[in-house]
């Protein structure tokens, strides 16, 4: 018998306790036990919590883009209200949901959980992030109270800085708060995955889920600063006249361009990694099979950290950039695509002459691995200087976007919020309606933003609400898509707040998976577990099958 099939509690607990809400759901219900809590799990649901609020406004705003874009004459809102629309979907979605979705949620959870670990290792750090992040939110809400803003979610200058009339300086404050939320989270995750793993959890024996958010937690401390300096600067312009980025005082928007890029397309997989390290859980799991070539994998994430702070140039390819120039970060950009296919690769060999159950976690994994497979071979196209030259700033930029960040950051977190629910609430819910969201979210994504490569080929530029009237037919359909979309996404949400109360008490390891967090109660005690693990065993232990799988 492995050893992560032995529950670790003690054997005299009488059977009728297991399975109980733990202390940190029922022992005191109090806002005050919540918003002063240390534990890590706690923390996490807070941060659950208010992501999907956030989410639920983003949403709204992007339902309002796409209900805009049924018609081609920009009869249902003003310019300056869509512009408004398009930059509030946009910046609540990239900097309150994808960045932090599942580093926040999931890495919070479960990291200590995965290495054997009590808590993070600063826990009175851990809250402030979550109220750091909050008061970042306060900001942007103020923001859209006021009046909103019209960059959109780049603040390019110098429309940021001098020639928009909205309320820029509030979301910019918003952004830079939420910057030292990540800053906070990603050095919590490095010092406890250096200096708080169970005896004989050595580097080789983590799962990958830990090795992605190591790998993104580098670029939070990395990158973050650059961004953080980089949107006061904007800031500082905006309110005193200094001149940084526009030329009228002085300074450079390109500069600004290099600057945001050199964060933000590592910030691609900040929402990209953590994704890869839910599937990489969850499709031995449901394969029954070991993780093929797990050092592989591993070596990948750290890979995908490293090149991407080198490929930011191919945002830039018309914006004035050398023709050496823009050959190297071609290349870089082509380069960086090779350990997201290693992954891949290692998804679909770890799925073959597997016993594969298709519950909803695995659909949503692999729903998962399709959007991003043509996420990212539409991210070739746009890394190739010829047909970037077409393409820029038209839709084909909008649907590969939303292939890479929404369809593949989006579905692993659904993915991994149903894997773990029962780990997290110790309730299981309706699995019949869990893989009808599954296929909902999957057509209705396809549905909505495979249209909008064909507009993007065609020449319609993105963020405009007047367009040709020959683009109605693929607005429409893409309009309609997201009407799927959204009733995919509503499903969850009802299904899962049902099953707190109605739901089938949860097993310990309800999809009989390997790891740690799998080996302790569900939902985990106070301090995870009630007696520390020892680890002599391989990441992923599954039974062997074939002599490949070795």
């Amino acid at each position: 018998m492995s050893p992560l099939d032995i529950t670790l509690r003690d054997p005299e607990t009488p059977r009728s306790t297991l399975g109980r809400p733990p202390d940190y759901l029922h022992e005191a219900h109090t806002l005050r036990s919540w918003f002063f809590t240390t534990d890590h799990k706690r923390i996490a649901l807070l941060y659950l919590a208010t992501i999907t609020a956030f989410f639920v406004v983003g949403a709204i705003a992007a339902g309002l883009v796409r209900l805009s874009l049924i018609v081609p004459n920009g009869q249902i809102f003003t310019s300056d209200t869509y512009n408004k629309l398009f930059t509030v979907h946009g910046v609540v979605m990239v900097w309150f949901f994808l960045i932090p979705s599942i580093p926040a949620t999931f890495g919070n959870f479960l990291i200590p959980l995965m290495i054997g670990a009590k808590d993070l290792a600063f826990p009175r750090l851990n809250l402030l992030s979550w109220y750091v992040f909050i008061g970042g939110g306060l900001f942007t809400v103020a923001d859209l109270v006021i009046g909103g803003v019209d960059t959109g979610w780049t603040f390019y200058a110098p429309l940021s800085t001098t020639f928009s009339n909205t309320y820029v300086v509030p979301a910019l404050i918003g952004v830079i708060i939420v910057g030292f939320s990540s800053i906070l989270t990603g050095l919590n995750f490095v010092v406890t995955i250096h200096t708080m793993r169970a005896p004989g959890m050595t580097w080789f024996r983590m799962p990958i889920f830990v090795w992605t958010h190591y790998a993104v937690s580098l670029i939070f401390l990395l990158g973050t600063p650059v961004i953080t300096i980089t949107l006061i600067l904007l800031v500082m312009e905006r309110s005193f006249g200094i001149g940084v980025f526009d030329p009228r005082l002085g300074g450079d928007p390109v500069l600004f361009e290099h600057l945001f890029w050199f964060y933000s397309h590592p910030a691609v997989y900040i929402m990209v990694l953590p994704g890869m390290g839910v599937i990489s859980e969850i499709v031995p799991a449901f394969a029954q099979k070991r993780l093929f070539g797990y050092r592989f994998v591993a070596y990948a994430s750290l890979a995908l950290a490293s090149i991407t702070f080198f490929v930011w140039g191919h945002h830039m390819f018309v914006n004035g950039e050398s023709n050496l120039a823009a050959l190297v970060f071609s290349l870089l950009s082509f380069a960086v695509a090779v350990p997201s296919a290693v992954k891949v690769y290692n998804w679909t060999a770890t799925m073959y002459k597997g016993s594969i159950r298709l519950q909803t976690p695995m659909l949503y994994a692999m729903g998962y691995i399709g959007l991003f497979v043509l996420g990212g071979l539409t991210g070739l196209f746009l890394a190739t200087l010829s047909i970037n030259e077409h393409t820029h700033g038209t839709y084909f930029v909008v649907a590969h976007f939303h292939y890479i960040m929404v369809g593949g950051t989006m579905l692993a977190f659904l993915g991994g919020l149903h894997f773990w629910w029962p780990k997290f609430t110790g309730k299981m819910y309706p699995e019949a309606w869990g893989r009808v969201s599954a296929i909902f979210i999957f057509i209705g994504f396809n549905v909505t933003f495979f249209p909008q490569f064909l507009l993007g080929y065609l020449g319609m530029p993105r963020r405009y609400h007047d367009y040709p009237p020959e683009f109605q037919l693929l607005n429409i359909v893409s309009s309609a898509g997201a009407t799927i979309l959204a009733a995919g996404y509503i499903f969850p949400m009802i299904y899962l707040i049902w099953s707190l109360w109605f739901g089938r008490q949860a097993p310990s390891n309800p999809w009989q998976a390997k790891g740690l967090e799998w080996t302790t109660t569900s939902p985990p005690p106070t301090h995870n577990f009630e007696t520390p693990p020892t680890v002599d065993f391989a990441p992923y232990d599954y039974p062997l099958r074939t002599p490949a799988d070795v």
